[in-house]
């Protein structure tokens, strides 16, 4: 008789445990999963800033190009310019030279 209560005691203690046990583990669960979809969110998140950073950054390279080609085609017109300008500027500095008056008056 009182092997038999035991039992049933025993027996109401394991059923009260698994019980315990299986809910225990779905509130787990529950506070794994609400873990999980606030990390993809995150992920998501900063997967779109990067693509959208990936995406400035090769905006404002493109730009950093665009200006750095105008601002060298215009030294190169600059150059070439001079060059042509040259040799008037030569003739006109040796002109005045052989033409000038000696400084020393002796």
């Amino acid at each position: 008789m009182i092997l038999s209560i035991i039992g049933i005691v025993l027996g109401v203690i394991a059923i009260g445990l698994i019980f315990w046990l299986k809910n225990d583990q779905k509130m787990t669960n529950d506070l794994i999963e609400g873990d999980f979809q606030a990390m993809e969110r995150s992920y998501t998140s900063l997967m779109t800033n990067f693509t959208n950073y990936q995406v400035e950054s090769e905006r404002k390279t493109t730009d950093l190009e665009k200006q750095l080609d105008i601002q060298t085609k215009k030294i190169d017109r600059q150059l070439e310019k001079s060059q042509k300008e040259l040799p008037s500027i030569i003739r006109n500095v040796i002109g005045h030279i052989e033409f000038a008056k000696p400084l020393d008056r002796k």
